[in-house]
């Protein structure tokens, strides 16, 4: 089971923890704050298998489960043994912890309206709806670390009324105990917190997990007094918020207030106690913001993948050394001419970055094709910018396995900082002013890169993809 504790018994406020998993035989542990790896199908993009072991910081991992749904059963519930999911994915049970997500929580896609028995999800085939009945089984087959149980998150246009607002609230609510009736098989459950953007509606979903059951409806989760009793943590998804005030009427919204706001709603009267989660956050200055003001212990790390999947190699730490005239980016476009000719290591902030892009470590085992075949081992050396530059350019997968070993182990060393900082006595929001006043938020790299990769995506088309296109168009 999983148990985690805090150093801090404020509600809100920055805060270090430890979340421990025991397994029989072994145990994994986790320092908080950290980071949570995102998937796509249950696989880290642009990495193999074999370099999983080769990113310390692949640790907390997530795995959205609609992919699998477009097959009956879904592939990974007829896996046998002790540790199904780690074994059909590829993740080592002593070393990483899974997190099992109905939806992806970065997907910003329109879904249809949710029903009062079942979740509209996207599939390779098409929309699906599933029941909680469904969830539950397929949870209990796949058996892993941690599980958010059924939200109803709207994913159609809002806003939304106050009726689909509470109609929200007492779904998941009683989604959550139908997912906490006793079992053979014990589950650590985080619940995603209900509410929308009414401080007040979300202040009412806490409450309605954490008052004291009675009758049948206790019956159905024993032997938990409240709802709140069977739950490991609590989960914010940052995506549907941003849609929800995007689209209010309120224009003197300051959404970064607003956020926190809702946020603190949700924690005011729920155990301080527990495992808090927040999905999407934008920035490392997004981050920083809620662990300062909430006390946010986990934070996936989709938007640090996506720059690799650009061609952004991430530089920046926490603390700030020194504060400089200019406000640094937070990364190096790659794709930029300017990198052509530049043998440097990705980051200048990191030159001990420990990834396996700037520290590579030789294998171990060698290919002899003969028994005449000596092998001299040599040292490998670092991967640079140019190099990068070069594979970038050239349409090279390499490049962006090598990207996200990087930006990974940077936002780790990050946490690291922040770990640090708070455990060190020193003040933690002159840190993060420092930061702010350090490193921009505007994220120019990631844009100009973002663009640039759409030239070369199309470039990719002038040989043999366009045409395959051309014969397909003719075919038709």
């Amino acid at each position: 089971m999983i148990s985690f504790s805090v150093a801090s018994s404020s509600r809100f406020g920055p805060r270090t923890g430890n979340l421990t998993l025991r397994r029989p035989g072994t145990s994994v542990s986790i320092n908080t704050p950290g980071l949570m790896v995102a998937t796509s199908r249950g696989v880290v993009s642009h990495l193999g298998r074999d370099q999983y072991e080769r990113t310390p910081a692949l640790r907390v991992v997530q795995v959205p489960f609609e992919s699998f749904l477009e097959n009956s059963p879904p592939t990974p519930t007829l896996q046998p043994g002790p540790n199904p999911l780690h074994t059909f994915l590829g993740f080592n049970p002593n070393q990483h912890l899974l997190s099992l997500t109905l939806r992806d929580p970065a997907d910003r896609r329109e879904t249809p309206a949710n029903g009062h028995d079942y979740i509209s999800v996207s599939t390779g085939r098409g929309m699906k709806k599933i029941t909680p009945d469904q969830w539950r089984a397929h949870v209990h087959a796949c058996a892993p670390d941690l599980v958010v149980a059924l939200p109803d998150i709207p994913w159609t246009l809002p806003p939304f009324s106050q009726k689909r607002t509470t109609k929200s609230i007492e779904r998941t609510a009683a989604w959550l105990a139908h997912m906490l009736a006793p079992a053979p098989q014990p589950l650590n459950i985080l619940v995603h917190m209900a509410g929308g953007i009414a401080e007040p509606a979300r202040r009412a979903f806490t409450d309605s997990l954490t008052e004291t059951l009675h009758g049948k409806e206790a019956e159905s989760v024993r032997p938990h007094k409240c709802l709140d009793d069977g739950v490991s943590g609590y989960v914010f998804d940052l995506v549907p918020l941003r849609r929800a005030l995007d689209a209010s009427p309120d224009a003197s919204r300051n959404d970064q207030q607003e956020t926190v706001a809702l946020l603190k709603a949700s924690l005011t009267s729920a155990p301080s106690t527990k495992l808090r989660v927040a999905n999407s956050a934008g920035s490392p200055h997004e981050i920083l913001r809620l662990v300062r003001d909430v006390g946010v212990d986990i934070f996936d790390s989709k938007w640090a993948q996506d720059a690799a999947h650009l061609g952004v190699a991430l530089d920046f730490t926490f603390p700030v050394s020194s504060v400089t005239g200019n406000q640094r980016d937070l990364g190096h476009n790659l794709f930029r001419t300017q990198y052509a000719h530049d043998f440097s290591l990705f980051a200048d902030s990191a030159p001990a970055c420990p990834c396996g892009a700037c520290a590579p470590v030789a294998s171990p085992t060698v290919i002899a094709h003969s028994a005449h075949d000596v092998h001299t081992p040599i040292a490998p050396t670092p991967y640079t910018r140019a190099y990068v530059h070069h594979l970038l350019h050239t349409h090279e997968m390499s490049a962006h396995a090598l990207l996200v070993m990087h930006n990974l182990e940077v936002l780790d060393a990050f946490f690291a900082g922040v770990r640090g900082v708070i455990d060190g006595g020193s003040s933690f929001g002159d840190e993060v002013d420092r930061f702010v006043a350090q490193y921009s938020e505007a994220q120019a790299a990631i844009d100009e890169a973002r663009t640039m990769w759409d030239v070369v995506n199309v470039a990719r088309g002038k040989g043999r993809m366009a045409r395959e296109r051309a014969d397909a168009v003719a075919d038709d």
